[in-house]
């Protein structure tokens, strides 16, 4: 007998839409600096200027941003 093997619901529903699926993550300071090229002083004067993604609170201490806004940030950014 030929059994196939059936794929998990998530397999199974993102192969009949033919999309990956997407994972977001929150980086820090150092990798958004590196992500961006801009300094901490020019990202939070954009970011007053609703200019760049806005931070996300992670404790008193410690924020972050969305993967996915810096780089679609960068990714619409115009070359000066």
């Amino acid at each position: 007998m030929n059994h196939k093997v059936q794929p998990k619901s998530s397999e199974n529903l993102f192969s009949i839409q033919n999309v990956e699926p997407t994972y977001d993550r929150i980086v820090k300071e150092a990798e958004r600096e590196k992500i961006t090229s801009i300094s901490r002083s020019q990202c939070y004067q954009l970011e007053r200027n609703n200019l760049h993604p806005k931070r996300i609170r992670l404790s008193s201490h410690s924020v972050g941003w969305r993967l996915s806004e810096l780089l679609h940030w960068v990714e619409t950014r115009q070359a000066v």
